[in-house]
Formats: structure tokens, C-alpha cells, sequence
């Protein structure tokens, strides 16, 4: 996908300038450049912080322009890539306007993360881990989860994701309402 593209795009439809929207989402106007030159490519937690203050959600954003009909049943190469920085996030479906659930298949490489910024979020999110580890932070609790574990919380909670071994960490979550 063409984050910068899609962020151009939808700031332009906005009536917003480079200036304004780093102002809105507290970063400096040179990011903003950078992201929509494509020249960096933003963590997930610094583009959620862009998005929301267009204002939209993560998965709105990467629905932008796409009309998709209401599938029933989606093969492994139709799931919509939204992730980046060494985390896939395989997401069912491209457009989840009007949706009340988002499903992710998620792959962290070795050593990732969500970055430093916690997330936080309105709804609810679990979780399945299918193989690897992962350590998930959720407010002050934090725990080591393999494979056959799981977790579920409230997205309002500060939390975060850490493969801390050296093997990838596949997980199969869903979070309601779709707000990534």
C-alpha cells in the first residue's frame, strides 16, 4: 500500500496543510513530509496518532478507496497487508466500514514490537497465540505467552506487544470495534 499516497490524499480531501496536521497529532511537519514522500515508513503507533487525527481510525485508512462487497469466505492471499517494521498484521477483509469486528492474522519478527508508545484504543481485543512467544503488556501486568495462550482485555488499558524470542510469534486477535 501507499501510506504516503493515502495520507497526501486524504489530508488534501481534508483542506489541511503539512503544517496543520503535525500540529494536530503533536509531531514535526518534516515527518509528515517524510511519510507522505514515502521516504520513512511511520511505526504503527506514530501512523495510528496521524489517522486519529484526520480524524479516522487505522482501519478506515487503509480502506480509503476501496469498495469491497460483504464476503462470506477469503483465501490467504486476499488478506489485506496493514502491517510494517518487522510486524505483519494480515487483516479479513479490506473495507470494515460498517463492521463491528476486525480479525488480524499477526507474524511479529524476533526482537519487535508495537513500539515504545503504549496503545490504547476504544473497544476490546484478544487473542490467540498460535506459535513463538510473545510478552504483552496490558496497564502494569505484563506476561510471557506461548503458543496455546491467550489474552483478552479492554483496548482502553495502555498495552503492548514484544516478541522477545528468536523465532517469528504468530497470533490469530480480533478486536471490536475494527480500530486498527
Amino acid at each position: 500500500m501507499d501510506v504516503g499516497g493515502t495520507l497526501y490524499a486524504l489530508r488534501m480531501q481534508r483542506g489541511l496543510s503539512q503544517r496543520e496536521l503535525a500540529r494536530r497529532c503533536g509531531v514535526a511537519n518534516g515527518t509528515i513530509s517524510l511519510i507522505e514522500s514515502n521516504a520513512i515508513n511511520p511505526s504503527v503507533g506514530l501512523l495510528r496518532q496521524i489517522v486519529n487525527s484526520l480524524p479516522m481510525n487505522l482501519s478506515e485508512f487503509f480502506a480509503f478507496e476501496h469498495n469491497e462487497e460483504r464476503k462470506l469466505f477469503y483465501r490467504a492471499s486476499e488478506l489485506r497487508e496493514i502491517g510494517g517494521r518487522g510486524i505483519s498484521y494480515r487483516q479479513i477483509g479490506t473495507n470494515l466500514n460498517g463492521r463491528a469486528l476486525q480479525i488480524l492474522n499477526e507474524v511479529y519478527a524476533p526482537r519487535t514490537d508495537t513500539g515504545k508508545t503504549m496503545l490504547r484504543h476504544t473497544g476490546e481485543e484478544g487473542g490467540v497465540i498460535i506459535s513463538g512467544e510473545i510478552e504483552v503488556t496490558v496497564g502494569d501486568q505484563r506476561e510471557i505467552l506461548g503458543p496455546g495462550d491467550a489474552y483478552y482485555f479492554d483496548s482502553n488499558l495502555p498495552h503492548r506487544f514484544r516478541n522477545i524470542g528468536t523465532e517469528p510469534c504468530h497470533i490469530v486477535s480480533a478486536a471490536t470495534p475494527p480500530s486498527f
